[in-house]
């Protein structure tokens, strides 16, 4: 916190880049899918379901072709309710018990360490006046300017990523 503070006082803004997504948002958008399986007549007396664990979801299906159409549902859903599609990490389909096919999809949350170099670099090399400093899995972006902050923002959101990135603790 006292290097915190000493940074405030020679007039530095600071924000974090992180990818993560919010928790509700993802619980509402299955319930939503699950509520329309219920209801949509393609779907009756199928065996579908969506589990949430901790770091995944376990899609399970009758078939390929009701899987397919369970994932797009999750994703048109995740996309109404501001989740980027990036968080989703959709594992191979494979054979599960009576006849079913089982789908783990990934949820991706936190910079890997490699992401993390990899932004650092991006942002201290288009950006000479501002200082990058990884903190765990986010990057901390600091600069005596909001403008060049503004600036860092504008690029990465302008960049193709492969996770989503959101930017907070902007002060």
């Amino acid at each position: 916190a006292g290097e915190e503070a000493a940074r405030r006082m020679a007039g530095e803004s600071t924000f974090d880049v992180v990818s993560d997504f919010d928790q509700q948002e993802l619980v509402n958008a299955l319930d939503q899918v699950r509520r329309e399986i219920a209801t949509r007549f393609d779907f009756k007396g199928s065996r579908c379901s969506l589990e949430l664990g901790k770091d995944e979801i376990v899609l399970l299906a009758d078939d390929e072709f009701r899987a397919k159409s369970v994932r797009d549902l999750v994703e048109s859903k995740a996309v109404r309710r501001g989740l980027s599609l990036k968080i989703f990490d959709w594992g191979k389909l494979e054979p599960a018990a009576g006849g079913t096919v089982r789908q783990h999809i990934g949820l991706k949350r936190g910079l890997t360490s490699e992401q993390a170099k990899e932004l650092s670099k991006v942002i201290r090399d288009g950006f000479p006046k501002v200082k990058p400093v990884i903190q765990g899995d986010a990057v901390r972006v600091a600069a005596k300017s909001k403008d060049d902050l503004q600036a860092v923002i504008a690029h990465l959101r302008g960049m193709e990523y492969p996770v989503a990135l959101q930017f907070t603790n902007y002060r």
